[in-house]
């Protein structure tokens, strides 16, 4: 693991693996770097392949209150610059991907593609004010339960039952969640609309989403490919809302071809 300094006193945990074409990967909320250990190990023979700990997150340092969707979108920037890695692949899965649409907001020289993995143009933007409310309220739930009772596993991440070894990997990561931290991106995504920044990506973009997402589903997908210029959306049968954990050499299959047909050769 290596630290960067991201700015306000904030220490960002990042791990690099591999060496190759840069792909930086942004995790979802309630996890960490461990949910791209996939790949971390399937994609690194091709590429240099880095993944945080967000912000707030495992073995970074914590954020104040305050701590807004553009200071996680400038974390994200000032490790892609201080790593020496831009323009990169840049990936991000839920709320990874809303973090890394605000990024290319504001840094979008620092990009070279957008990977985009089960994710929202934040919940305002891609989803109906009832379901935002009913998800809010969802947390507030979560957030009151007593520490015995704490759960962060957000409803609806897996399309079916998972293998046992996964239900571990994401009980550890549950283990690690800080509730303000989570209180904090959960609160961000509910009052966050991007969906004007889709039509403005002028990078290629893949779309990689779960064909039974019951969290981003299938019409959110549909309404990236339509409002970003260019788009590919590949679809993982069988995959719910965490599809690379899910579905890792299908998706890994489908980073490696994307990157590969758009990296610059000398």
């Amino acid at each position: 693991m290596e630290h960067v300094e991201v700015g306000g006193g904030v220490r960002v945990a990042v791990e690099r693996v591999g060496s190759g074409p840069p792909l930086v990967l942004v995790h979802g909320a309630a996890l960490d770097s461990r949910s791209w250990r996939p790949q971390l190990d399937g994609l690194s023979d091709e590429l240099t392949v880095v993944a945080w700990d967000e912000p707030g997150v495992g073995r970074s340092s914590a954020v104040p209150d305050d701590y807004t969707l553009a200071d996680f979108a400038d974390a994200l920037a000032a490790v892609v610059v201080h790593l020496g890695l831009g323009p990169a692949h840049v990936g991000g899965l839920s709320w990874g991907g809303t973090v890394v649409l605000e990024c290319y907001r504001r840094h979008p020289r620092l990009f070279a593609t957008l990977v985009l993995v089960d994710t929202y143009a934040g919940w305002k933007g891609s989803l109906p004010a009832d379901e935002v409310r009913a998800r809010v309220e969802g947390v507030r739930a979560m957030l009151a339960a007593t520490p015995e009772d704490f759960d962060p596993t957000l409803p609806g991440l897996f399309a079916g039952e998972p293998p046992a070894e996964l239900v571990a990997a994401m009980a550890e990561m549950a283990a690690d969640v800080r509730p303000g931290t989570l209180e904090r991106e959960l609160g961000l995504m509910a009052e966050t609309d991007l969906s004007d920044v889709l039509p403005r990506v002028a990078v290629a973009t893949l779309l990689v989403w779960g064909e039974l997402d019951a969290r981003s589903p299938l019409r959110v997908a549909r309404e990236f490919a339509a409002a970003i210029a260019d788009a590919e959306l590949v679809v993982i049968e069988g995959a719910g809302h965490v599809s690379p954990l899910e579905r890792p050499d299908e998706v890994n299959a489908a980073i490696r071809a994307f990157v590969r047909r758009h990296t610059l050769r000398t």
